[in-house]
C-alpha cells in the first residue's frame, strides 16, 4: 500500500488514457454483434434479428468481396516487400556517404514524407500523375499525348505501391541505420586489409550484419497482410479503378457508412480482424523462433 501511495501519481497520468482505450477501442467492440444480425437501427443492437453467419456467407457470395479480398493482399503484399528492400538499399547507400553534412541533408528530405498526412500526400501524387501533371507535361513536351494515370487500372496499384514507399522508405531505414551503427568496425578493418573492395564489404560485412533485423521486419510485417492502407487508397482513388484499387477497408466504408448495410460491414470487418489477429499471432511466434524477438 506504501508503494502504491508514491505511485499513484503515475496511476492518475494514465488514467485519461485508459479511459479513452476504454471508451474508443473496448466498447466499440460490442457493435461486432451486428455482423451476427440482420441490423435495424430502430431496434437497436440488442433487438435486432439474429441471422447467425448468414451475413458471412452472403458476403462470400459477392464478386465484390472476391475482387477486395485479392486488391488488399496483393497491395498490402507489395507494399511489404518493397518497404523492406527500398530502405535497405538506402540505409546502405546512406551508410557509406563520408560527408555528415550531406548525409543529415539526405536524411532530412527523406524523413520528410513520412509525416505528412495522406489527405497532402495525395494530391502531390495527383500533382504529379494527373492528366494536367508534371508527368503528363513532360510527355506533352514530346509530342505524346496525355494520359490519364489516376483513372488507368491497369497501373493503379503499382502507384498505390510506389507512393506508399517514397513516402516511408526515409523513416523505415532509420531501424537499419540504428542496427548499422552496431556492426564492429574491426570486421570492415579486417576485410579492407584482406583487399576487399566497398562492394566485398557491402556483401561479406554489412549484409549479413543486417540479416537479423531484414528477417525480424519481415516477420513483423506479416500482421499487415491484410493493411492496404485505407487512407491512401481512399484519397486516391475512383470508381474507374475500383477493379484493381478497392481494398476491404474501402468496401466496409462505403457498405457501412454510404450503402448503410451495417450488417454486411460489420462481418466483413470482423473478418479482417480475425484474420490480422492470426497472422499477429503466428508473425510473433516466428519471430520469437527465428530472431529471438519476444514482446514480453
Amino acid at each position: 500500500m506504501r508503494k502504491l501511495g508514491h505511485q499513484k501519481h503515475y496511476y492518475l497520468m494514465l488514467l485519461p488514457g485508459m479511459v479513452w482505450l476504454v471508451m474508443f477501442s473496448i466498447v466499440p467492440m460490442f457493435g461486432i454483434l451486428m455482423a451476427f444480425q440482420n441490423y435495424n437501427p430502430g431496434a437497436g443492437l440488442f433487438k435486432s434479428e439474429w441471422v447467425g453467419l448468414e451475413n458471412f456467407k452472403y458476403m462470400f457470395q459477392l464478386n465484390d468481396s472476391k475482387t477486395v479480398i485479392v486488391n488488399t493482399f496483393i497491395i498490402a503484399i507489395g507494399k511489404i516487400v518493397f518497404n523492406l528492400i527500398v530502405p535497405l538499399v538506402f540505409a546502405i547507400l546512406l551508410n557509406e556517404l563520408r560527408s555528415l553534412r550531406y548525409k543529415k541533408l539526405v536524411q532530412t528530405f527523406v524523413y520528410l514524407p513520412h509525416f505528412l498526412s495522406w489527405v497532402i500526400m495525395s494530391t502531390i501524387v495527383i500533382g504529379i500523375f494527373g492528366y494536367y501533371g508534371v508527368v503528363n507535361t513532360v510527355i506533352g513536351m514530346f509530342g505524346f499525348d496525355p494520359k490519364l494515370f489516376m483513372a488507368d487500372a491497369g497501373i493503379f496499384r503499382q502507384l498505390i505501391i510506389g507512393s506508399d514507399v517514397w513516402k516511408e522508405f526515409g523513416y523505415n531505414a532509420i531501424i537499419y541505420l540504428a542496427a548499422l551503427t552496431g556492426v564492429n568496425m574491426n570486421l570492415y578493418e579486417a576485410a579492407a586489409i584482406d583487399g576487399a573492395n566497398r562492394w566485398q564489404l557491402i556483401r561479406h560485412v554489412t549484409l549479413p550484419a543486417l540479416t537479423t533485423t531484414v528477417v525480424l521486419l519481415g516477420v513483423l510485417s506479416l500482421g499487415n497482410v491484410l493493411n492496404a492502407g485505407f487512407d491512401q487508397v481512399y484519397n486516391l482513388y475512383n470508381p474507374l479503378v475500383y477493379s484493381t484499387g478497392d481494398i476491404l477497408d474501402t468496401w466496409v466504408y462505403r457498405l457501412g457508412l454510404q450503402n448503410l448495410q451495417f450488417s454486411l460491414a460489420t462481418a466483413a470487418g470482423l473478418f479482417k480482424s480475425v484474420i490480422s489477429f492470426v497472422l499477429i499471432f503466428i508473425s510473433y511466434r516466428l519471430a520469437y523462433r527465428y530472431a529471438d524477438y519476444t514482446v514480453f
